[in-house]
């Protein structure tokens, strides 16, 4: 390789890691626009959720064959990456397999293995395709996958076949190799000179490279951001038993001085706000949790709401959220502080419909295998709907009001609640 090609390959390496790491500095800096929350706590369990939900996917082995198929392309291509490094110092260096030499023996069972490890990879991906564009899996063809998030799950996969298929080619063109999957490449090649080899090969090394940038530059606008996501996401995903909501400290107050006036401080103020009805109002793990999102619609799929025809998705309800946090991050960036565009998460991008249609059942929240809680969102932009809107249906009204004066939610005094014990039979 000239010095021009190892000047050339530097430059590429420079500006492919300071974009990537630019992106998810905004990221970082538009997840950390919502709220705080203490999420510290029970450290081995989070630890244990790392190691089982996102290392072990767990949740994904409750089918186990697409489960292995997952787990194949996840781990095949990270083990794969590995080489990278060695491509790495070739490219800065001039050389060719600089850790062969170092290596000896060795070096072939790992090139083996990462062989192997990319036909089974190509292999998942054809399977995968197929699934979603030719057996056409409900939850692969649901409306809030219409657009772009159709084709991006498409492109992915594309793109994971052609990067494990370079890597094959780039090691049947090399004449210095024998590898057990790319030797059977080799006899495709004979009618080529050692000069035609050579340039193949190079070629392949240099799209092999740069696709591997790309796809390391497109992770971050895409779903599969997940990839990096799911290891913090597990880490902070709640350790409350299921079922358990977060309630509001303020409107517990609210309750208690109501009923015991004399606890209630001098200088008790309102809160700001009810619930959420824009990202900015959400926790933080709520927006890590819409950068996570796998577009899976395993959630979805789960949603007895969904499955009965009603407008709810959870799958759209984490999309939603993302892309208005989009908006909001280029916003602040724009204006250096953000500046009301006239659109917010609750009507906008999510309606009253999806809302109400949602039945707390948890189920989105069990199926999620990177540990997201749509329902968290859910919850949020109701509370913001009836206490900062007033806006909700007669049926929840009278059930307010039932409990705002008699303390149940039907309509009979507290003195007479227990009338019905006396009556004769």
């Amino acid at each position: 390789m000239s010095i021009f090609a190892s000047l050339s390959f530097i430059i590429v390496t420079v500006l492919a890691f300071f974009l990537f790491v630019k992106k998810i500095g905004l990221i970082r800096k538009n997840i950390l626009l919502g709220k705080d929350i203490d999420l510290s706590d029970q450290p081995s369990k989070r630890w244990k959720n790392v190691f089982l939900l996102a290392l072990g996917q767990k949740k994904m082995f409750r089918n186990p064959v697409v489960a292995l198929l997952h787990l194949i392309v996840y781990i095949g291509f990270i083990i794969i990456n590995i080489e990278l490094i060695e491509i790495i110092v070739d490219g800065i260096t001039g050389g060719h397999r600089a850790f062969e030499p170092y290596l000896g023996t060795f070096y072939d069972y790992l090139i083996n293995s990462f062989e192997i490890l990319a036909l089974l990879v190509l292999l998942a991906c054809v399977v995968f395709l197929t699934r979603r564009n030719i057996i056409k899996l409900k939850r692969f063809i649901s409306n809030d996958l219409n657009g772009w998030p159709r084709t991006d799950a498409n492109f992915i996969l594309i793109i994971e076949i052609v990067l494990m298929g370079l890597f094959l080619m780039m090691n049947a063109a090399d004449p210095t190799s024998d590898f057990l999957i790319s030797s059977h490449i080799k006899p495709l090649l004979n009618g080529f000179s050692e000069s035609q080899l050579s340039t193949i090969e190079h070629t392949a090394w240099w799209l092999h490279i740069l696709g591997i940038y790309a796809f390391m530059n497109y992770l971050p606008y895409s779903k599969h951001l997940h990839i990096i996501l799911a290891f913090p996401n597990a880490y902070f995903a709640s350790l409350a038993p299921k079922g358990s909501m977060h309630n509001m400290p303020s409107i517990q107050n609210e309750v208690l001085y109501a009923m015991q006036p004399e606890l209630a401080p001098t200088n008790m103020v309102a809160p700001e706000k009810f619930g959420a009805r824009d990202v900015m109002d959400l926790s933080w793990k709520n927006l890590m949790d819409a950068y996570s999102c796998t577009e899976c619609g395993r959630c979805s799929a789960a949603c007895p709401a969904n499955s009965t025809g009603k407008l709810l998705s959870p799958r759209k309800i984490m999309m939603a959220t993302r892309d208005r946090l989009e908006i909001v991050g280029k916003n602040i960036d724009t204006h250096k502080k953000f500046v009301d565009d006239g659109k917010s998460l609750l009507h906008d991008y999510i309606s009253v419909e999806e809302l109400r249609a949602c039945t707390t059942c948890n189920a989105c929240v069990e199926e999620c295998p990177v540990s997201i809680s749509p329902l968290d969102i859910i919850i949020e932009l109701r509370r913001s709907l009836v206490m900062e809107e007033s806006n909700a249906p007669a049926e929840w009204n009278g059930m307010f009001s039932n409990i705002e004066n008699n303390f149940a939610p039907w309509k009979f005094a507290p003195d007479d609640r227990d009338a019905w014990a006396n009556q004769s039979i």
